[in-house]
């Protein structure tokens, strides 16, 4: 299986390589791929050393997967000619998710939907996975009519640069800003561009892409997203209205029950998710799950997921899984 990363040295690109290693998926030719600045350079993988080439040449190379965190705009030129060459790519960028002839896929909700044809696959954006993972089971069951989720985002969602801005402003240091303003001791209720409906990007991606993976457009979805000072992955409050009551328990008992979720949901112990335990792990956590008793069949939950791991990297390489496991690349 010859693989190439595009975006090899960005955020999101080292954390795809070291899920490849850990993951032990049949990589027997690794491309790192990356900007012109990169070429040349080298990183490493399962202890042996790679060059990073450009996008030409890695098209060239004819990949049979290429996994792409390189921004929207590379994708949308660079995929179709990985695509044309008969590479298989799976995009983490927001570029082709709302695309209707491009599938939008969460591997343990809709990866069934793939076919050989598809060789431009969506990744869905970070904070939408770890809440559709939630959702999909239950609207199964009880049919979710309308969602209301508030998201607490780490700034590793904007890479490299807010990091840097943050262990700056600890230290006290001037330097280059990611955001308008300074994210130490701070909440910024600004993730991604503003759209002309007085929401961000970011927002109406949690609406419209939840639509699209779980295959209902009724679901009514409204969303507020929030960048906090946090590392290790992103927060939602998500409150859920079903048409069908529920048991509590009974709900419990179905995330329980479902690949890639942990519940973590006891009080008399004072357990519930947390990005400080979320980092570097690729389930995606729930709990403070209780009934919203101003509203009839009405939920709250709290859900927590590594937005570097399942809400990128993991999910793309799961992704890449299921075609391989099914003979689709």
């Amino acid at each position: 299986m010859k693989v190439a990363v595009v975006g090899a040295t960005g955020m999101v690109g080292e954390v795809m390589l070291q899920v490849l290693a850990e993951r032990n998926f049949p990589v027997t030719e690794l491309i790192p791929v990356a900007s012109e600045k990169s070429v040349g350079k080298e990183i490493e993988f399962k202890g042996k050393k790679y060059t990073v080439v450009g996008l030409q040449t890695a098209v060239d190379m004819k990949a049979d997967v290429a996994l792409f965190s390189a921004g929207g705009e590379t994708s949308l030129e660079w995929a179709p000619k990985f695509a044309e060459a008969g590479t298989t790519v799976i995009d983490n960028s927001s570029a082709w998710r709302m695309d209707p002839t491009k599938k939008l896929v969460v591997p343990e909700i809709n990866a069934h939907e793939l076919t050989k044809d598809d060789k431009i696959i969506a990744n869905p954006n970070c904070s939408t996975i770890q809440m559709v993972m939630v959702l999909a089971p239950l609207h199964k069951k009880y049919n979710i009519k309308r969602v209301i989720v508030s998201t607490y985002q780490s700034i590793t969602g904007t890479g490299v640069k807010a990091v840097q801005q943050l262990e700056n402003e600890y230290a006290g240091v001037k330097g280059e800003m990611a955001y308008k303003y300074q994210i130490h001791r701070n909440a910024i209720p600004h993730c991604d561009s503003f759209e002309e409906n007085g929401y961000t990007k970011e927002e109406m991606k949690l609406v419209r892409e939840t639509q699209k993976i779980i295959g209902d457009k009724t679901i009514a979805v409204t969303a507020t997203a929030i960048r906090i000072p946090v590392v290790g992955g992103h927060s939602e409050a998500v409150n859920v209205e079903f048409s069908n009551d529920f048991d509590v328990n009974e709900v419990r008992t179905i995330l329980h029950n479902t690949d890639g979720i942990t519940v973590q949901d006891n009080l008399d112990t004072f357990t519930y998710p947390m990005p400080l335990y979320a980092q570097g792990k690729d389930e995606v956590f729930v709990g403070r799950i209780r009934r919203d008793e101003s509203r009839e069949n009405a939920l709250n939950m709290w859900i927590v997921a590594d937005n570097l791991r399942k809400g990128a990297a993991t999910n793309t390489i799961q992704i890449a899984e299921y075609l391989v496991k099914n003979s689709l690349v």
